[in-house]
């Protein structure tokens, strides 16, 4: 098989498929996988009859086999920025796109400013990254543009993770992840020229809804110290980030700690007692990376707390998203 000038032996008979840069088929996926390239997500589609097209992203490495084509569907046939779409019509590489012809939006506060509103999954490219990041954007909340980095809405994800795991990212952008550590350090850093803004979205199991809000965030390398200005008198979900508890201490400027690297300042790991990971003191008054719970549990600190809203109580979802504001 020939994919965009690449050969490949893995398999018999003679297939060519044909690539249009920065283009995708969306909506007729029926299965994705993570792949170390264009070649290898060719031969997953060349070795499944359903396959009639597939799009790789060059970006999160994601292989997409789609029940469609674009000639089938060619509303469906959309500019995407970082995505390579492969079928066997020789004319698809007509189709392609070069990356001087879109535009390069470093955040989702410019993607909204330059016209997109529906929240989603985007390709950005931000300074100091050296390539593009997938982040998923909410475009609604609180006048939009936010790039969201942490979500828990159902347990599908296991937040229960080590050092590196939560440096590199995991889960779902489309459902409950964490962004990676990293990549927090570099959308925040001084080479970005902004100054970031966080916001915290809680949800409760009988369906009220809270939220905070700080300036200043940014995440420092080495040990991933939060770090935040003031907290947002407006906001109705109280101060879990940076207000001083007499009993837990507080997050602001604390390194993070996961149960494989114990940052806290107690004698225990407040990781691995409390099931998650966070910018941990003598352990929390905050902790939106324990583990899921699919009711309250009411009375005990174990699971998805922000103690200044609901104290010994699991929520249902939480968000943890940031926007810059300008340098």
């Amino acid at each position: 098989m020939s994919v965009s000038g690449f050969e490949t032996s893995a398999y018999t008979g003679k297939n060519t498929l044909y690539a249009a840069e920065n283009r995708a088929l969306k909506d007729f996926a029926y299965g994705t996988k993570l792949v170390r390239s264009r070649v290898i997500c060719g031969r997953e589609c060349s070795m499944d009859e359903r396959c009639k097209s597939f799009n790789f992203n060059d970006c999160n490495k994601m292989c997409e086999l789609n029940l469609a084509t674009r000639r089938e569907h060619p509303e469906d046939f959309n500019a995407t920025q970082g995505s390579v779409y492969f079928d066997a019509d020789e004319h698809t590489p007509l189709y392609s796109l070069t990356d001087s012809s879109l535009n390069r939006y470093k955040s989702c506060k410019m993607l909204f400013d330059a016209g997109y509103r529906s929240s989603g999954v985007y390709t950005i490219y931000p300074e100091g990254l050296g390539n593009c990041l997938r982040v998923n954007c909410d475009m609604e909340t609180d006048g939009g543009g936010w790039i969201v980095f942490q979500r828990r809405q159902d347990g599908s994800v296991d937040f229960y993770r080590n050092w590196t795991e939560y440096q590199s990212g995991f889960g779902n952008l489309s459902g409950e992840f964490w962004l990676g550590n990293d990549n927090l350090v570099t959308l925040t850093s001084d080479d970005s020229q902004e100054t970031w803004e966080l916001r915290v979205d809680l949800e409760d199991w009988e369906n009220n809804t809270t939220w905070a809000k700080y300036s200043d965030f940014q995440i420092s390398p080495g040990e991933y110290n939060l770090n935040i200005g003031q907290y947002d008198v407006s906001s109705t979900a109280g101060d879990s980030l940076g207000d001083q508890s007499i009993y837990y201490g507080y997050h602001r400027g604390r390194a993070f700690t996961t149960k494989d690297r114990d940052n806290d300042a107690t004698d225990e790991d407040c990781a691995q007692k409390y099931t998650g990971a966070w910018w941990f003191d003598g352990c929390f008054f905050s902790h939106l990376n324990g583990q899921y719970y699919p009711d309250a549990n009411a009375g005990s600190d174990n699971g998805v707390q922000w103690s200044a809203w609901k104290q010994r109580y699991s929520l249902k979802a939480c968000g943890m998203k940031m926007r810059e504001i300008g340098a």
